[in-house]
């Protein structure tokens, strides 16, 4: 029997990770499967990716897939800063990092905060489940007002939504799916890797354990019930022929990504233009206000500038640069001085 190979003849078996040791059932597993899929047929060598993630049960994930790529694992909340050292170092990786409500929207909400604002160059996937999984089911701060766990009181604080926070600051790429939702995760997945600059794609993952039942507002029945999905999106790789993507019927609109590859839109809401900020806002709102949840790219922008293209890094990636290129020569420092000197 032939095996299937992707555009750089490798087969998926090499995109993939070790056996999960979370819950039977758990989003998060749906999720890992999806990137593992994203990454094959973008055709991406998995030397070439770098996984990054922080502490909870989402920040397990990457053990279970690309199991040949680079991985780091830090401490809680720190795994945009950790993120953004090796990216500077070597920004010839793909970089994906995996974090949780927990991991992004608490302790290291600075630090996303702080990654989005420069840019960072990466996928930052948020597996976002409202609870606290691994310290038995607290509710996080992204869990919505009147969210019920099967055990505990009702949650009466205000949550955070991570897609309203990064849309504020000016995220270049910003969405929000399901864990049950392959098609879509898939497509904004790949789109994210192709997308030059922060892409934040949060992704709500119900916790099988402490936060599936009825009551809760990110159970497994209560978001298919109450998703409100601005379009169906199918992402096309810049390398692979239009006529072998399967069209939907339907009206399209085509996003040229910074690479050259396009995202396509069937809009099911034609009043959501995804280069609209304030537009995407709204979407937020009107679906919180109706407690339904909004999936879709909510906002793409290709026009700003990188991390490293801000800093003017050299082509050459710091990591490869030889002693002589980074060491300035004596009549070299001479000059800086007296320039500095006036």
């Amino acid at each position: 029997m032939s095996i299937k190979l992707n555009v750089i003849d490798l087969p998926k078996d090499d995109y993939k990770g070790g056996p999960s040791s979370l819950c039977p059932g758990c989003g998060h597993d749906q999720i890992s499967n999806v990137i593992i899929q994203a990454a094959w047929e973008n055709g991406i060598q998995p030397e070439k990716i770098a996984k990054m993630s922080g502490i909870g049960c989402s920040s397990k994930t990457p053990a279970y897939f690309l199991g040949k790529s680079h991985g780091f694992n830090t401490v809680h909340g720190r795994m945009p800063s950790v993120t953004t050292g090796a990216n500077l170092i070597n920004k010839d990786l793909t970089y994906i990092g995996v974090s949780g409500d927990g991991d992004s929207a608490s302790i290291g909400i600075g630090q996303f905060i702080h990654a989005i604002r420069r840019n960072l160059n990466m996928v930052y996937i948020i597996e976002n489940n409202g609870v606290y999984g691994l310290t038995k089911g607290q509710y996080s701060a992204t869990a919505e007002v009147g969210s019920k766990k099967k055990k505990g009181e009702i949650n009466m604080s205000q949550p955070i939504d991570l897609c309203a926070v990064a849309l504020n600051l000016g995220c270049t790429f910003v969405a929000r799916s399901f864990s049950g939702a392959k098609k879509q995760l898939k497509a904004l997945i790949k789109a994210g890797l192709s997308h030059k600059g922060m892409a934040v794609i949060d992704v709500i993952s119900p916790c099988v354990t402490f936060n599936n039942n009825d009551e809760s507002l990110r159970s497994f029945g209560y978001v298919r019930g109450n998703s409100n999905e601005l379009h169906v999106i199918d992402y096309i790789p810049q390398r692979e022929p239009v006529q072998e993507v399967e069209i939907p019927a339907g009206n399209y609109r085509d996003i040229t990504l910074h690479d050259g590859s396009t995202i396509r839109l069937e809009t099911i809401d034609d009043t959501h233009d995804p280069s609209d900020l304030v537009a995407a806002l709204a979407a937020l709102h009107r679906a919180e206000e109706g407690q339904k949840h909004v999936t879709g790219l909510l906002y793409f922008n290709p026009n700003v500038e990188t991390t490293e293209e801000q800093l003017n890094l050299s082509d050459t990636a710091l990591l490869n640069l030889k002693e002589n290129q980074l060491r300035p020569s004596k009549e070299s420092l001479i000059e800086i001085i007296k320039n500095k000197r006036g």
